[in-house]
């Protein structure tokens, strides 16, 4: 969750950003996005920064940040990534493992306006995966995506968000079949609006948002089709968050979210169900070195499953930064959350997880970014606990303002009291990206 930060009265909130979000692996990828309350940040978010005082992996010096391409009141910024990686465990097994190496373009388009008031950016991508020996991990991405914000007034905004994309649920995610042997393909749209405004120390938004799930099949061990279309349907959210400033380094704040997840489910089984989350807290910037955000309150969700019941209990998250040095970004997010689970393994999930990351600049084309984390997620519904360790990395060298290549390394290890859920893998790829 962001702060719905401020424009630039002299009572707005002086805190910025606090990090990028979070990036893999969770054990489902998905579980922790941020709750889309209003980003606002400013009319321009970074105009004036200079580059020492933006986030270390986002950071572009001059002569390395993307060239684009102006048409009028349009930059058009086209890029493509090519490269390939190798996965030790690409059936996420315990026993009998296999590897193989992959094949993955992609290319990708961002066009963002250049208006006074307002903005727009669309933002497209397809990325097609081939594998060398298993094609029937074989898939193909797409995205395309477009959101921005009409300004009202000076201090007030409709921020939204439009999506719609053809994805994959990987092998050994938290919601895939245990028992599959190829990705669950899935289309996925969202659609969600919100709206800021401001009263001098204090900001405020509400919004709402419809995302739809279509699921296909997915291959068994044994070859079997495993239909996923039971967990097809849609997942509305209400929020509203309100934000005080009592200085420019100190804020405090409470939001609420509420959803209904109106799943398809089986004959014998819904999949449903109601539910919300409260937070309070605070937000601050102790010293240009030190901000963050946290949060605690309680969350619950009613299954229609009378053999699920109700999942409630007390609820957290904390965003926190550390800069020791212009060089050096040292991120944590922790958080707490109650989803379901594909129906061939439970129908409620709780899930704790905590992540630390480290962003180091040794030159200024040169960035090092790592991530460890980890989860614990408590089935309800079955005797089933697991927890998972992850790590990554991600070298990224920048040749000039057209070109950059990355070697990007990933390890999962999840485990479980179910044997068939236990397994560990290495990943480790390299990429190449031109950007025109």
């Amino acid at each position: 969750m962001a702060i719905a930060g401020a424009s630039s009265s002299a009572f707005a909130q002086a805190i910025s950003p606090l990090t990028p979000p979070a990036s893999p692996p969770w054990n489902a990828e998905t579980v922790f996005d941020p709750v889309p309350y209003a980003q606002i940040w400013s009319r321009a978010p970074g105009e004036g920064a200079i580059p020492e005082d933006t986030p270390v992996v986002t950071r572009r010096w001059p002569g390395y940040e993307a060239r684009g391409i102006r048409a009028g009141a349009w930059m058009f910024y086209p890029s493509v990534s090519a490269g390939g990686f190798y996965d030790s465990n690409v059936f996420a097994q315990n026993s009998d493992r296999s590897s193989d190496f992959a094949a993955v373009v992609k290319p990708q388009l961002r066009v963002t306006s250049l208006w006074d008031r307002h903005q727009l950016t669309f933002d497209s991508y397809v990325q097609p995966t081939q594998y060398a020996h298993f094609s029937s991990l074989n898939q193909t991405d797409a995205s395309a995506r477009v959101k921005g914000r009409i300004d009202l007034r000076h201090d007030s905004a409709i921020l939204y968000n439009f999506q719609a994309a053809y994805l994959h649920e990987a092998v050994g995610s938290l919601s895939s079949p245990l028992s599959a042997v190829a990705p669950t393909p899935y289309i996925y749209t969202r659609a969600h609006v919100s709206y800021w405004r401001q009263f001098n120390r204090l900001a405020m938004s509400f919004g709402m948002s419809n995302d739809t799930y279509d699921y296909g099949s997915t291959r068994s061990q044994n070859g079997a089709t495993l239909d996923q279309s039971s967990r097809s349907g849609t997942v509305q959210t209400a929020h509203g968050r309100a934000d005080y400033a009592i200085s420019g380094n100190l804020g405090v704040f409470a939001a609420v979210e509420g959803n209904m997840r109106n799943l398809k489910g089986s004959p014998t089984a819904s999949l449903s169900s109601r539910g919300y989350r409260a937070l309070t807290g605070f937000n601050f910037r102790l010293t240009p070195l030190v901000g963050g955000e946290i949060g605690a309150g309680y969350t619950s969700q009613r299954f229609e499953d009378p053999t699920i019941g109700t999942v409630n209990g007390p609820a957290y998250r904390a965003l926190l930064t550390w800069s020791p040095r212009r060089t050096i970004d040292v991120r944590l997010k922790a958080e707490e959350i109650t989803t379901e689970a594909v129906d061939t393994v439970a129908s409620a999930v709780r899930a704790r997880a905590l992540m630390l990351g480290v962003d180091y600049e040794f030159r200024r084309n040169i960035v090092l970014s790592t991530v460890a984390g980890y989860e614990n997620d408590k089935f309800v519904g079955q005797d089933r606990q697991d927890n998972v360790y992850s790590a990554t990395a991600s070298l990224r060298y920048l040749f000039n303002r057209s070109a950059e290549v990355a070697l990007n390394y990933k390890y999962v290890n999840r485990n479980s009291n179910v044997p068939t859920a236990v397994y560990d893998k290495h990943v480790i790829g390299l990429d190449v990206t031109a950007h025109f």
